[in-house]
């Protein structure tokens, strides 16, 4: 194990698709294909515990329609990430999903480039978890792997962090990418301690996701660029099988 760290695995974690590119593709050319439902159903055929998708504001590729109908066809359970936009929000309390996850937007970035900053965003953000607390809704914070930042999330109110991996799945050097994975270490077992839930997602795939399974308390996972890449070669929903068999 990276660093000599103690393992804490010994449980199955969810695996939560993340099909926005899917639509990206889609996008590319205004069309219809290919239909991020019907690949969402796909996706759960391989197994997977949830469907995971963000609903940007520019929308680039996600769009209105496809958050209603995932939400309609699937029959697992169904993360909404979104950002602190009141019009997102709104769409989010007519979905109802079984969670959604708030995250950083820019738009310029290619995809989400960082955590939460929860601080700066703290009343936005406990008025949001309160909102969808009252629908019956599951509340996360895409968040970077530091204390004063877990601690914020769970006087927010939020029920789960999610770990943001891209600096760990970027890190090339070894020293660099054992000094990230610390950090996830450290994160997890804090917020074991203050009692919030524990997820992680970004820039995982199928070579650097193992360490991070050693997280402690880690339940869920989100994975989509890679899997969504895997099945050019295998087919979706054997791709989705090929990342449960790392999970299990």
């Amino acid at each position: 194990m990276p660093g000599g760290e103690v393992a804490y695995r010994g449980h199955f974690f969810l695996l939560f698709v993340n099909v926005d590119h899917i639509a990206t593709l889609r996008e590319a050319r205004r069309g219809n294909e290919p239909d991020p439902a019907e690949c969402a159903l796909m996706c759960e055929r391989g197994g997977c515990d949830g469907i995971t998708v963000h609903l940007r504001e520019d929308r680039r590729h996600i769009q209105d329609r496809d958050v209603f109908a995932i939400k309609d066809v699937i029959r697992g359970k169904f993360n909404l990430e979104m950002a602190l936009s009141d019009e997102i929000i709104n769409i989010g309390k007519k979905v109802k999903p079984y969670k959604i996850t708030v995250v950083p937007e820019k738009r310029e970035e290619i995809t989400t480039e960082g955590g939460l900053d929860v601080k700066t965003n703290m009343l936005k953000i406990k008025d949001t978890v309160k909102l969808f607390h009252d629908h019956n809704v599951l509340v996360s914070l895409l968040v970077e792997p530091e204390i004063e930042t877990i601690d914020l999330s769970k006087e927010s109110g939020a029920d789960f962090i999610e770990i943001h991996t891209g600096t760990y799945c970027n890190a090339v050097d070894k020293t660099q990418i054992d000094k990230e994975i610390k950090k996830i270490y450290n994160a997890a077992n804090h917020a074991v301690e203050v009692g919030i839930k524990v997820s992680a997602g970004h820039g995982l795939d199928y070579k650097n996701i193992m360490p991070v399974l050693y997280a402690r308390a880690l339940e869920e996972v989100n994975i989509g660029h890679s899997i969504v890449s895997r099945s050019l070669s295998v087919g979706l929903s054997k791709a989705v099988e090929e990342m449960l068999n790392i999970l299990d």
